[in-house]
């Protein structure tokens, strides 16, 4: 049974998207994670808390950039998923063709941080956060330099004593259920986002939005996955370049799942429209 607006907690993707979009809140949460100061963040609405109809998906994740151009993508994880390492690759990737396709030169791309927000263990280690970036497997102090990093954030953490005091109690704020977090954590961040919370549970806008997400995610579901997968595929090999309108319409004609199951592992891993079409 879904559950209504009322019974949300930080850890609901919707919820999680509709409290970091407003700046302030995100801001705080990036220097948290981040440890450094960041003078003001920008949210970009448009690519935050989207249904969109096209590509039959719902983008929950958060969307910014600060005055450095820095981008960042926040996204709350409340289900273990098996290919997290490979969305990261995905969503560094769109930071990237954003950019190029607004006409910067690959020595313009800015730096680029996907954060996962995870309740669970995304990697079994009982940390709190782990932090990716591209380093020489030879050498290790050597970096590549390409101004990407990961970040995975874990409730489930137990390292208390190696992790920022204020990241620990945001991720038990986040890992509480619905009556545990609406107590008092003792700390001044976690109050100002159950504020927020307080204020969008309020707000008649934010229950039409929820209610209205959640009808199209019920027709979605209904009409069944393989457009969806199929339409995923498509926009994973436009970000490689053009497709051909023969595989397009091979794509869009398939309906078994495990083919398109099959083909959505190929195109994760494909680094080119044409090595895609010789594994497929």
């Amino acid at each position: 049974m879904k559950k209504t607006l009322q019974e949300l907690t930080i850890k609901n993707s919707f919820m999680f998207a509709a409290v970091m979009c407003q700046g302030d809140n995100c801001k705080r949460f990036l220097e948290m994670v981040l440890g450094i100061e960041i003078a003001r963040v920008e949210v970009d609405k448009e690519k935050s808390m989207v249904y969109n109809p096209r590509y039959k998906g719902v983008r929950l994740d958060v969307y910014a950039k600060d005055k450095d151009n820095t981008r960042y993508n926040v996204e709350m994880q409340a289900q273990s998923q098996e290919y997290l390492g490979k969305r990261a690759r995905y969503y560094h990737s769109q930071i990237d063709m954003d950019m190029l396709t607004a006409g910067y030169e690959y020595s313009e791309l800015p730096k680029g941080f996907v954060i996962f927000v995870c309740d669970f263990d995304p990697y079994g280690e009982r940390k709190y956060l782990y932090e990716f970036e591209s380093r020489c497997v030879q050498d290790l102090s050597m970096n590549m330099r390409d101004g990407r990093k990961t970040y995975f954030l874990s409730t489930k953490g137990e390292n208390a004593n190696e992790a920022p005091k204020e990241l620990v109690k945001f991720l038990e704020f986040v890992g509480s259920e619905l009556d545990e977090s609406m107590t008092d954590f003792e700390d001044d961040y976690v109050k100002r986002l159950q504020i927020s919370i307080k204020d969008i549970k309020l707000s008649r806008e934010m229950e039409v939005r929820y209610m209205t997400l959640e009808e199209m995610l019920k027709d979605e579901y209904k009409s069944g996955k393989a457009e969806g997968k199929a339409e995923a595929i498509l926009l994973f090999l436009k970000r490689m370049g053009e497709v051909p309108t023969e595989l397009s319409a091979r794509i869009l004609s398939e309906k078994k799942m495990e083919v398109l199951n099959h083909w959505l592992e190929l195109v994760a891993q494909a680094n080119s429209v044409e090595q895609f079409q010789e594994e497929m």
